[in-house]
């Protein structure tokens, strides 16, 4: 089960083997399968920002579909949105992200790199001795200009936040969709942050994809929804697969709020590097729309013509990251162990969220099982997330499937013309079953409902 730790409690002890080289393991596979690369790496890469191939895109629209179900399609209180990357920059200004989303940054006066103020200890640079700098307020925000001119006057931003493209649509939204607090807009989309010290592979970006919600709620019932919403989004995970002993709900310290929050939890993982922020959920008040109100003259409050009653709605934001979830199902699923004298490794992805649900595999590239083995995959594509794979041998393409997660493999081989069946063998049993070709898409739907 997961957990709720009390402010003051400790982190329960690190689960064995998570620690080491586990993310240097996971990095290299991620790699060689096509889950994620450091962008522009043929030029030497750029920190902070990466690119997904095939199974990381897979993945992660995985993940994106299951957060939007969740939180969108099966509720009756929650719509959708989708804003611009680039606002007008008055919204930055208004929300207070041009003068207070600032990280504190220290620079080495010897080797002239540069860290965030809090994730340095002592006055001077571990690795070269060099002292630092005094602290110094560095902006997150990412600059560009709209338009042929370079001037303060054309200067914008990329959003580091989705969350005010739906507070400046509040109005928008409530007039077109007719929703009444307590109501929901969602959004999925990409924000950019110049982080100084970003790392841990794609745990902490500079270009990432968040996917937020803003709950519109009545002053009153703000910390009720507080309360719920925390509990929703830690359940989240588990429906995901990810280990209920890996997670926890840790509330924030009074220092740690922001001056406008009532209260605050995050839903942490045990990575290898230790636990850390999976999703944020905050209770926001009406910080944002009254600023925003303020800002631009016009009227985002909330009658409700039951009671008569007029007011400015708070919000309870549940904020999770697409790149974070991705690494912690890779984490959590990543498992090693002895088969036969060799090493196997396996995503234990669940069904659900695998990139690669059925893999058709010929036993060999010979006429006709591969003509047999393509017709297979083409009927089974419409129900499943399906690869054909014909290179190597056999037991070389098992083990791909294993690492890349795939919960089942058919096999085509030489008796299939004869008897019009197939081997079904599944990840993490590593049993196989014959059955008929006529039966093949029920008896999979079963095994992975």
């Amino acid at each position: 089960m997961a957990q709720e730790v009390s402010e003051k409690s400790p982190p329960p002890p690190a689960g064995e083997g998570r620690g080491g080289g586990l993310m240097d393991k996971l990095v290299s596979l991620a790699k060689r399968r096509g889950f994620f690369f450091q962008s522009s790496e043929i030029y030497g890469g750029i920190q902070g920002i990466y690119d997904f191939g095939p199974l990381g895109v897979a993945l992660r629209n995985n993940i994106k579909r299951a957060w939007w179900r969740s939180m969108v399609e099966l509720r009756d209180d929650v719509v959708g949105l989708d804003a611009g990357i680039i606002m007008n920059p008055k919204a930055w200004v208004a929300s207070g992200h041009v003068q207070n989303f600032t990280d504190p940054l220290v620079e080495c006066k010897k080797c002239h790199r540069r860290f965030r103020a809090d994730q340095v200890s002592g006055p001077r640079h571990e690795e070269d001795g060099g002292e630092f700098t005094e602290s110094q307020q560095f902006n997150l925000m990412f600059k560009t200009f709209i338009g042929p001119m370079e001037n303060s006057s054309t200067q914008a931003y990329l959003r580091p936040e989705t969350a005010q493209g739906i507070f400046v649509n509040f109005s928008n939204v409530l007039n077109s969709s007719r929703m009444r607090p307590p109501f929901g807009i969602a959004q999925i989309g990409k924000a950019f942050r110049n982080e100084i010290t970003p790392g841990n592979s794609i745990f902490r970006l500079r270009e990432f994809e968040q996917m937020e919600l803003e709950y519109f709620v009545p002053p009153a019932d703000e910390m009720k929804w507080l309360e719920y919403w925390k509990e929703q989004r830690l359940a989240w995970y588990l429906t995901l697969g990810i280990r209920g002993e890996h997670l926890r709900l840790r509330p924030h310290d009074k220092d740690e709020l922001a001056h406008y929050a009532r209260g605050a939890f995050d839903v942490e993982y045990q990575f290898p590097f230790g636990w850390s922020e999976l999703e944020g959920v905050a209770a926001r008040g009406d910080y944002d729309l009254t600023a925003h109100q303020k800002a631009s003259g016009k009227d985002l409050s909330y009658f409700d013509d039951i009671t008569r009653v007029r007011y400015v709605p708070h919000v309870v934001e549940p904020s999770a990251g697409v790149d974070r979830t991705m690494l912690t199902l890779m984490i959590d699923a990543y498992h090693e162990e002895e088969v036969r004298g060799e090493q196997r490794v396996v995503l234990r992805f669940s069904h659900g969220m695998a990139p690669i649900q059925v893999a058709i595999l010929p036993l060999s590239r010979k006429q006709p099982l591969t003509e047999m083995a393509q017709k297979v995959e083409h009927e089974l594509r419409p129900y499943f997330r399906t690869e054909y794979d014909d290179t190597q041998g056999i037991g070389k393409r098992y083990r791909r499937q294993d690492e890349i997660g795939t919960p089942f493999a058919v096999t085509i081989d030489f008796e299939t013309e004869k008897d019009q069946a197939a081997t079904i063998r599944s990840r993490d049993e590593m049993s196989q079953v014959r059955v008929p070709l006529a039966q093949l898409r029920t008896e999979l739907q079963d095994r992975l409902a």
